[in-house]
C-alpha cells in the first residue's frame, strides 16, 4: 500500500467525531440514541454518517424498521474506531502522567498461574525502579484477554492463543507448558496412600472448569484414554476461591495447574493428590499487539516480564526485542 492510500484519511478530513458516532451508533442500535450520547442533533449526526460513507464509497449501517445494523464494512470501521479512540485516550493519559512527574501506566492481562508465579516478581521490580508507574492487572480467560487486547484496553497479556483467535495483528511468544495437578483438602482420606492412579479416582467428586474449555476436554479424554468412564460427579467452574472452600468442606478433589497448586499447598489451604495426571495446558505466552507501539512504560514492564521469565521458566525469550 502506497503513503498516499495509508493517508486517505487526512484527505478526507475524517473527523474523530464520526469515529465516535460509529461507536455510539453499535452501542445505541439506532442514530436517535447515538446523536443523544454525542450530544448533538439527529439531523447532525445523520450528515456525519453520510460524509464518512461517501468518503469511504459503502454502506456502513444498514436500515431497519427499529434502529441500524453494521454491515460488514461497518463492522470493519467500527473496530477500527475503538482502536484509534483507545490508542488517543492512551496518548492523553501518557501526557497528562508525564505532565505530573509520573512514569506512566500499563495494563496487564494474564490468566491465572502467571499472576501466581511470574508477575508479583516482575512487578515488584518494575516499581522499585518507578514507584510512579501505574500498574493494572486483569485475570481474566485467554478468551476475555485476546478480546481486551484487541480493544487497546490492554497493553499485553500472558496467556494461550487457540485456533479460533485471530492471529494477524498478534505477536506471540511462547513461555511453558502448563502441567495439571489434582488438588484436595489437607486430611483427605486419599492423602493417606503415598501412589494413586486414574483407576482410583474415577468414582470421586470433582470440581473441574467449565464444559467447552479446552482443559475439560482434555480432563475427559484423560480418562477416556486410560479405559476409564469419565468422573460425572461434578462442579463447574474457573474461580479458585471457590473452589478451595469447596474443598475445605469436602471430599471433591479439584483441578488446577501446578503452579498455582503448589501456591496454595504452601499456603495450607490444600494438598496435591500423589497422582500423575497425563494432561496438561499448550503452552502460554506473551502477547502483544503488532499493529501498535508499546507506550515506554509497557516496554518497560515487558522487559522486566522477559527477565523474570527467564529466571521463573527458563524461557529464552530476547529481553531487548519489544513486541
Amino acid at each position: 500500500m502506497s503513503t498516499a492510500d495509508t493517508h486517505w484519511f487526512i484527505r478526507a478530513r475524517l473527523k474523530t467525531r464520526q469515529l465516535l458516532l460509529l461507536v455510539a451508533m453499535e452501542e445505541e442500535g439506532n442514530i436517535h440514541g447515538a446523536a443523544q450520547v454525542l450530544n448533538m442533533t439527529q439531523p447532525a449526526a445523520s450528515k456525519l454518517l453520510k460524509d464518512l460513507e461517501d468518503m469511504l464509497e459503502v454502506k456502513l449501517f444498514d436500515r431497519l424498521p427499529r434502529g441500524v445494523r453494521p454491515t460488514w464494512y461497518g463492522e470493519t470501521m467500527i473496530r477500527h474506531a475503538r482502536m484509534a479512540l483507545a490508542s488517543l485516550s492512551q496518548a492523553h493519559e501518557e501526557i497528562d502522567a508525564l505532565k505530573a512527574g509520573r512514569f506512566g501506566s500499563v495494563s496487564i492481562g494474564t490468566i491465572t498461574a502467571p499472576a501466581i508465579t511470574l508477575l508479583p516478581e516482575a512487578v515488584s521490580q518494575v516499581k522499585a525502579a518507578h514507584p510512579s508507574l501505574r500498574v493494572g492487572l486483569q485475570v481474566e480467560t485467554s478468551d476475555v484477554l485476546i478480546d481486551r487486547l484487541a480493544q487497546g484496553k490492554l497493553d499485553m497479556v500472558i496467556g494461550r492463543l487457540f485456533a479460533r483467535h485471530d492471529k494477524s495483528d498478534l505477536r506471540y511468544e511462547a513461555l511453558v507448558e502448563e502441567p495439571i495437578a489434582a488438588v484436595v483438602r489437607t486430611g483427605h482420606p486419599l492423602m493417606e496412600h503415598t501412589s494413586l492412579t486414574l483407576a482410583d479416582l474415577a468414582m470421586a467428586g470433582w470440581i473441574v472448569p467449565p464444559a467447552g474449555s479446552v482443559l475439560r476436554h482434555r480432563f475427559e479424554l484423560m480418562f477416556q484414554e486410560e479405559g476409564l468412564p469419565a468422573p460425572n460427579d461434578l462442579i463447574e467452574t474457573t474461580a479458585l476461591l471457590f473452589m478451595t472452600k469447596m474443598l475445605e468442606q469436602s471430599d471433591l478433589i479439584g483441578v488446577v495447574a501446578s503452579d498455582v497448586a503448589l501456591y496454595y499447598q504452601e499456603h495450607g489451604l490444600v494438598a496435591i493428590l500423589p497422582v500423575e495426571l497425563p494432561c496438561k495446558m499448550d503452552a502460554f505466552g506473551l502477547i502483544t499487539r503488532t499493529d501498535r507501539l508499546l507506550a515506554p512504560a509497557a516496554q518497560v514492564m515487558l522487559r522486566a516480564i522477559k527477565a523474570v521469565a527467564h529466571d521463573v521458566y527458563g524461557s529464552t525469550l530476547t529481553i531487548d526485542e519489544l513486541g
